[in-house]
């Protein structure tokens, strides 16, 4: 699934481009394109100034001129492809936006049909307009109003395992199953630790790890595995040949050399070394008690 450097590199390439355009057409070829949760059907775009192309998490969103907004979420394969108008639409679009361009349009891919598309009303939060649905959401690390502290704070309550602590986009959006065990990997962080173990000095080097990690996959326009996440002008990420643990299982640590090792994680894998990522942390050395 696109996590956060994969959308964001989306979002990048599409404010290239979208910005000014009008909406002319929209045309739904697939039912399941559509979030039921839509507001309205995307027909009501037409007519629409899109303004901007904002992110927050896995999330798109366009601003427009109107009281509401475009969201989507790529799913697992979804992708925004910008197109010729002359080509023929892969058998994989689900929808097309007809933009005042006369040479290309937008076009909605998605093969396993997880992704959606919906239009969505505004509400306030914090001084600033907001999706209705982004509630629920949390800022991302690059956030600028992202508030380090507090979600440190929140993160050493947590009974569970660190790595769906990771994954909850209730307390920090963004992270997916590939940057969360990097991040852990990078911080030497066991994937089964509970999180409120961890020493305040663990979980804020966690939080750089991540940031460092997803700044490193965005320099290389994210992680592709296959043709399922490309940016909007058909192009792959290259992260992916510098991943460390994710998918790395039976490999050397490229710290230690022990093998990378695989685990289930209930419907999830987490990778991890045995060696650098200690299921318990180690015990400082002291005076024997009585002395």
């Amino acid at each position: 699934m696109p996590e956060l450097p994969e959308v964001e590199t989306v979002r990048r390439g599409l404010a290239q481009w979208l910005p000014g355009k009008k909406i002319t057409d929209v045309e739904v070829l697939h039912p399941r394109a559509t979030n039921p949760r839509s507001i309205a059907p995307l027909i009501e775009l037409r007519g629409a100034r899109i303004e901007n192309i904002n992110r927050r998490g896995k999330f798109l969103w366009f601003t427009l001129n109107r009281p509401y907004v475009v969201l989507a979420h790529l799913g697992m394969s979804g992708q925004f492809l910008i197109e010729p108008r002359s080509t023929q639409p892969s058998s994989h679009a689900r929808v097309r936006f007809t933009v005042n361009d006369r040479r290309r349009e937008l076009r909605f891919i998605d093969q396993r049909t997880f992704g959606w598309v919906a239009i969505d009303q505004l509400v306030m939060e914090g001084g600033e307009e907001i999706p209705n649905s982004f509630q629920r959401i949390a800022r991302d690390i690059f956030d600028e109003k992202f508030d380090r502290e507090e979600v440190i704070s929140r993160i050493m309550k947590k009974k569970r395992a660190i790595k769906p602590v990771l994954l909850d986009q209730s307390l920090m959006s963004g992270v997916g199953n590939i940057y969360a065990d990097e991040a852990l990997w990078l911080a030497s962080l066991h994937p089964e630790r509970s999180a409120n173990s961890l020493k305040r000095e663990e979980v804020d080097r966690l939080l750089t790890s991540v940031s460092r990690v997803m700044s490193a996959a965005l320099k290389q326009g994210g992680t592709s595995f296959d043709d399922l996440y490309i940016n909007v002008n058909g192009e792959s990420g290259y992260f992916d040949v510098e991943l460390e643990a994710y998918g790395q299982d039976g490999e050397p640590c490229s710290r230690c050399g022990t093998e990378i090792r695989r685990i289930a994680f209930g419907n999830r894998s987490s990778h991890f070394c045995p060696r650098c990522q200690p299921r318990r942390p180690a015990k400082k050395v002291g005076t024997k008690r009585g002395k």
